[in-house]
């Protein structure tokens, strides 16, 4: 049998502490800050507008709420930002104000020239408007998390009929892994105060995919290696050997993908794309995430699962 270098299976203690300690930072945070939920999942209204030259965005704030006296939960500035189809560039400005109700036409007009008194210099035009009505939002929120929870479900099920000599376990422990990496994507919205929106949602299906996609090339090692090893070989032996020889290929899979997301993460912060930003960011903690629980998780909890169950049914045997 081939001389495993790390024993994952061995520090799977570790590896636990290690996670706990970080769901309790996040849990920590979540509790400080609180979740801030995107007006398309609350309800509110949108108003953009463009500029020229270089702007704050908490003096932005200030000015939209004195004049409209509404509560304002974010300011996306977006800066040079090129027009489709053309080689101009435009710089915008978007405010999202909370509420059930849209923001009336006196407010939008008080808004308007409070910003264009209190930057005359930045050329600000009026751009589009929109509202979302709270009832439509809980819903669209609600449609987002059934669609994550079905894909989990779905992916749980693929693992455990594809893989069936390992168990229905196999996919339960692919499961903790899915909602683990689900949880430090949520995580990572609420420590950096980055509104749960579209890009969430979109950010966790995909992890969800790349993740499982790592457990299913390491379930399916151990698969190979069962097949041509004795019975009596200890099950934390193989599934050691199996994470060691896809290591390299997980970990330099991982590092491109990160880099490549990186880089867009770069960009979007020079060019103050927060829309960008705000998904890369999530992004590359996800991307982490999914390569250490696939790696130093599912396996060492497959494990201790498939060990405890022998033990249980030895122990129903004697009894017997």
């Amino acid at each position: 049998m081939r001389q495993t270098k790390f024993d994952f299976v061995g520090r799977r203690k570790t590896f636990f502490a290690i996670t706990l300690a970080i769901i309790l930072i996040g849990l920590i945070f979540n509790v400080i800050f609180g979740t801030q939920l995107d007006i398309k999942f609350t309800g509110g209204a949108i108003a953009s507008y463009s500029y020229e030259g270089t702007i704050d965005a908490e003096s932005v704030q200030n000015v939209a709420e004195e004049s409209t006296g509404a509560q304002i939960t974010s300011v996306q500035v977006n800066q040079d930002v090129e027009i489709a189809g053309t080689d101009a560039k435009v710089s915008t400005v978007s405010l999202s104000f909370s509420g059930n109700n849209a923001l009336s036409l006196e407010q939008h007009k008080a808004m308007t020239d409070a910003l264009q008194e209190n930057f005359p210099d930045n050329n600000i035009q009026q751009g589009e408007s929109d509202s979302v009505d709270a009832t439509m939002g809980r819903d669209f929120l609600l449609k987002c998390l059934v669609a994550v929870a079905l894909a989990s479900i779905l992916m749980v099920i693929y693992v455990a009929f594809r893989f069936k000599k390992m168990g229905w376990s196999a996919g339960i422990m692919a499961l903790v892994a899915l909602l683990i990496d689900v949880t430090n994507v949520y995580f990572t919205f609420v420590i950096f105060r980055l509104p749960i929106d579209d890009n969430f949602i979109a950010v966790a299906l995909t992890i969800l995919g790349y993740s499982l996609n790592d457990t299913i090339i390491i379930y399916d090692r151990i698969r190979e290696m069962r097949k041509g090893m004795s019975p009596k070989t200890d099950l934390g032996d193989v599934v050691n050997a199996s994470i060691n020889q896809n290591l390299g290929r997980t970990i330099n899979t991982s590092l491109c993908t990160f880099m490549a997301v990186a880089c867009v993460f770069v960009i979007s912060l020079v060019f103050n794309l927060d829309s960008v930003t705000a998904f890369a960011l999530p992004m590359m903690v996800g991307i982490v995430s999914g390569c250490y629980t696939s790696t130093c998780l599912v396996g060492p909890l497959w494990v201790m699962w498939k060990r405890h169950h022998s033990k249980a049914k030895a122990a129903k045997k004697a009894r017997a």
